[in-house]
């Protein structure tokens, strides 16, 4: 079974955040770092601060919508200082 990942990385050139989901984070990692992703290209490097797991894409979205909703730097510093 295929678990889905949600994710946040941070940037030190930007000193900013960016959250979001996938099945496969060392793949995912490796395009934000390449510039693949277009709202991330201009942060590289982007270094991987948290993950969690879910067993289904939709709890994935669901999550990371909850991380995004909370626009809170605070909370994401929280959380990575949790894992």
């Amino acid at each position: 079974m295929q678990k889905y990942y949600v994710y946040i990385l941070y940037s030190l050139s930007l000193n900013k955040y960016y959250t979001g989901y996938t099945s496969d984070i060392d793949t995912r990692l490796q395009k934000h770092n390449a510039g693949a992703t277009r709202s991330t290209k201009s942060g590289r490097p982007w270094v991987l601060l948290y993950q969690e797991c879910f067993e289904s894409k939709t709890e994935a979205i669901i999550r990371e919508k909850e991380i995004k909703r909370k626009k809170s730097r605070k909370y994401i510093e929280q959380l990575a200082n949790k894992s």
